[in-house]
This record gives C-alpha cells, sequence and structure tokens, in this order.
C-alpha cells in the first residue's frame, strides 16, 4: 500500500524535506481490528507537532493521521459490530478499556491513553492507504455523510461535543464565546453551542469573520485587535440588557492561550466557565488568579472525548443540524502544501487528505 512516511523531525517546519510516499505491506487484522480502505483522513495540529518532534517525541519512522473514513475490507474474527462493505470513521481515542478511568466512562483520562496517528507506531496512523483499528475505534457513518465529512469531523466534532457538551455542561440561554471560530474545533464549537439554544459570539481574523456568522455565530469579532475583549464585553452588557440578567460571559470554548487567555477571564460572569483544549499560539500563560478565586469560576481541561459523544455528534450531522466545514482536499503527493496552508492558518475548516 502506499503511505506518507517520515523518518526524522524537521523541528524547523521544512515538511519537504522529511515527508515521503513509499510503499508498505498492506495490514491484517488481528482478531479484535477492523481494516478499512482509506477514502479521505483529516488534518490536525497534532500532525504538526509530531514532524516537529515537540512537545513529545513520537515513534519512527512515522505515519501521521488520525481522522480517516473509508470502507471495511476485512475484519478480525472476534468483531462483532462490523462487516465488510461498512462505511466507517475512527475514533483515534486508544485507551485500555478496563482501567478504572475507562469503566468510569472516562476513556479520556486513561494513563494508558494514546492518540492514533501522533502517538502510535512506528507506521499506525491514517495517512495510507488501507488501515487497522481496534473494533471500539471504529463508527459507522450514518447513510447520509458523506466520507469526506466523517473524517473531518472525527477528532473535532468529539473534541467540540466533550467541551461543551461533556465538560462545559451548556445550556438554552446560555452566551457562550468560541475562540478560533473558524479552527477545525471551531467550526464545530459555533454550530453545537447553536444547537443547544445559545447567544454566540465567535473570534477570528478579519478575513474569517463572515464565515463565523454563516456558521451560525450571532456575533463575530477580530481576536487579532489589542481591545478585541472589550468589544465582546460591550456585546454581552447589551445581550443582559435583552434579558435581564448580568453582562459577561458564560462559556468561552478556548483552544488559543497565549496573550488571549488572561482577557478571557476578564469576561468571565462570576461563576462561569472557561474549557480549554489546547493553545496553538502559546502554552505559557499569565494568570490573574483574582479572576479565578474572586468570581468562583470554572476552569476546566479537556482533551478528545469518548466513542459516544462522537456517535452523537454524527447523529446530529445526519439530521442536518451540524456539518462538516471542508477547506480543501489534497493529495499524498501534496501533502507538503497542505500542512503548510493549515500551519499559516490560512483554512476555514478542515483540510483533507487522500491517498490518490
Amino acid at each position: 500500500m502506499k503511505a506518507l512516511v517520515y523518518e526524522e523531525y524537521a523541528p524547523d517546519d521544512n515538511f519537504a524535506r522529511i515527508l515521503k510516499i513509499k510503499e508498505l505491506p498492506d495490514p491484517t487484522p488481528k482478531p479484535n481490528e477492523v481494516v478499512f480502505k482509506v477514502k479521505f483522513a483529516g488534518l490536525n495540529y497534532d500532525d504538526i507537532w509530531a514532524m516537529r518532534g515537540r512537545p513529545i517525541q513520537i515513534p519512527m519512522p512515522h505515519i501521521s493521521g488520525t481522522d480517516a473514513a473509508g470502507e471495511v475490507i476485512a475484519v478480525g474474527n472476534d468483531v462483532t459490530t462490523v462487516k465488510v462493505g461498512d462505511r466507517v470513521v475512527s475514533h483515534g481515542n486508544l485507551s485500555c478499556r478496563v482501567c478504572p478511568a475507562c469503566t468510569d466512562g472516562r476513556e479520556y483520562d486513561c494513563r494508558y491513553r494514546k492518540i492514533w496517528g501522533f502517538q502510535t507506531g512506528p507506521l499506525w496512523g491514517g495517512f495510507c492507504e488501507y488501515v487497522h483499528l481496534p473494533e471500539v475505534n471504529v463508527v459507522k457513518i450514518p447513510e447520509n455523510v458523506s466520507y469526506e465529512e466523517a473524517a473531518a469531523a472525527s477528532m473535532v466534532l468529539v473534541t467540540s461535543w466533550h467541551m461543551l457538551v461533556g465538560r462545559a455542561r451548556i445550556r438554552p440561554g446560555q452566551i457562550v464565546l468560541i475562540m478560533g471560530g473558524t479552527s477545525g474545533i471551531g467550526t464545530f464549537g459555533i454550530q453545537i453551542a447553536k444547537l443547544y439554544g445559545c447567544d454566540v459570539i465567535a473570534t477570528a481574523s478579519p478575513s474569517k469573520l463572515d464565515q463565523c456568522l454563516k456558521l451560525g455565530a450571532d456575533f463575530a469579532v477580530d481576536h487579532r485587535k489589542e481591545d478585541w475583549h472589550k468589544e465582546v464585553f460591550a456585546i454581552t452588557k447589551n445581550l443582559a440588557k435583552e434579558k435581564g440578567t448580568n453582562a459577561g460571559v458564560d462559556v468561552i470554548f478556548e483552544h488559543i492561550g497565549g496573550s488571549h487567555w488572561n482577557k478571557e477571564l476578564t469576561l468571565l460572569k462570576y461563576g462561569a466557565t472557561l474549557v480549554t483544549t489546547g493553545a496553538t499560539i502559546g502554552y505559557e500563560v499569565q494568570t490573574d488568579l483574582r479572576h479565578i478565586f474572586f468570581k468562583g469560576v470554572n476552569v476546566l481541561g479537556s482533551t478528545q472525548g469518548t466513542r459516544s459523544e462522537l456517535v452523537d455528534g454524527l447523529y446530529w450531522m445526519s439530521k442536518g443540524k451540524i456539518k462538516s466545514i471542508i477547506d480543501s482536499v489534497y493529495t499524498f503527493e501534496n501533502a507538503v502544501e497542505a500542512h503548510t496552508k493549515m500551519l499559516k492558518g490560512e483554512s476555514v475548516g478542515k483540510i483533507l487528505l487522500k491517498p490518490n
């Protein structure tokens, strides 16, 4: 089979130097595994981290790719819920399924957890023609959801759903701030918050503000402005007058970090929630603790989500209530261009790869 492989890191982001297309043996399923032919696979920022070799080093030689969708071509002898010909998408959270966290429904907290295509290997990820995964790590794609839409949804849909529904417990009528609204998780964050009947303020760069509004955001703010948070607070003051409530944000959907962090904290209402799943512009932040303890706010960490949360999200996609936003599709031969586009933040929604 054809696969996109690298055998060394590119800390300088010179992806062209390391990414190579190679021929590898086709996988055969273990008793509990499913093998499927990849139709499309989605890019994630952890693909960049893996090629840089930081914040963690990953197994070499390496095949990246956590989100893959395709048609099942073989199943192991112990597989009972999936059959040849089924359309499936990966759930990239590999966990032990027997530890206290897993059996408590918190597979994302499993101490043995690995992200498929990021921490796995050697040579085990979604950027190849055929992939193998445990039966529990594939989900059937509803009939009216395409391979492209499923591949674009997998990680970002379950991550967004877990952040807002699983962790922040959003409720109708709340004011929700979605940072980076045109990113992969941001596009789903906007839609999930609207599905739950929330007032949504999204942030993005100036050229992408209209995209946030098209996705359903009620307001869009340029977070590259120094005082963007003041504009957000002014919006909440107007909403508060209409609702007869206090100004401020009920839930902040955070995955940016850096210099935005403290400004986000100032926006939270008393008892409000900030849920964070990443820090694309910086891990090290300054925190004014008064914004946390004095207002009694909740700062929640979040990573990935459960298989059942992915099933829930795909259900709403099948009902037309949530949709994948696909920026572009590249072949393996153009993978360097695809990764560079993601690195530069030039995409709206997900970038996909396909084997040919």
